[in-house]
């Protein structure tokens, strides 16, 4: 992680609460949402990792919803601890501490809003190496709409994930080719799976990031058990047959 890495406040920001948008579409997937319980049992850690450049504003509060409600699905049933990875600005990558309380990453992630500059990738996959270097980190999730680094220099840190055991779930928005190629590319040498981020989709992106969650605290044979459809194509992806 670069030298700007700051823990991020947990209790308190000075930064304003930023309005909600698209209230109805958020609470119509939120009670989608809420019927996909999981059926994990044990421990894992999890990194969430989101672009939060200018260009993601306009889906900016579906991801914040959505992406809650992949902690809510593993509930009581498993125990996942997540870490909050941003990067905005020019040069700013921050990131949280491992939390349990999924309500205080909620709030947490309503308070971050976006900031024009550059895509800052490659610090992200270097800090989920340093992070499972000190205690193995389950699955790394990254959600974003573009790339601006060295496809070559992401890819070889994307090998070393791999390598170590954490596979990397990329969730693009939009259908820039170039971004694409990259994300596909990091998700198959980290032994993951790309998606896109599809917002008329949400109860099936609700689905995969339970499934996500489901992976980091039961692996496979979690995902076996729980036998959903999400489940099966996730399944499908780690295994080599869906990217």
């Amino acid at each position: 992680m670069s030298d700007n890495k700051q823990p991020v406040p947990q209790k308190a920001d000075p930064a304003p609460v930023k309005p909600q948008s698209s209230a109805g579409e958020i609470d119509a997937f939120v009670r989608q949402a809420r019927t996909l319980g999981a059926s994990a049992s044990g421990t894992g850690r999890l990194i969430l990792s989101l672009d939060a450049t200018m260009s993601r504003q306009p889906t900016w509060d579906l991801a914040n919803a959505l992406q809650g409600e992949m902690f809510d699905a593993v509930g009581k049933l498993g125990t996942l601890s997540v870490q909050l990875v941003y990067f905005r600005g020019l040069g700013e990558c921050r990131s949280s501490g491992f939390v349990k309380d999924t309500n205080a990453l909620k709030q947490l992630m309503t308070r971050i809003d976006c900031r024009a500059g550059h895509t800052q990738i490659g610090k992200v996959l270097v800090h989920a190496l340093k992070e499972t270097a000190a205690t193995k980190v389950n699955a790394l999730v990254y959600i974003g709409d573009a790339m601006e680094e060295s496809i070559d220099d992401l890819a070889s840190k994307a090998g070393s994930l791999g390598l170590h055991g954490v596979p990397v779930f990329i969730f693009q928005e939009g259908h820039d080719s170039g971004a694409e190629k990259a994300f596909k590319e990091i998700a198959r040498l980290s032994k993951g799976a790309w998606f896109r981020f599809d917002r008329h989709a949400a109860a099936t992106l609700a689905g995969l990031l339970s499934a996500v969650a489901v992976f980091a605290t039961g692996g496979l044979t979690a995902l076996e058990a729980r036998g959903r459809p999400e489940d099966r194509l996730m399944i499908e992806h780690l295994r080599g047959g869906g990217n």
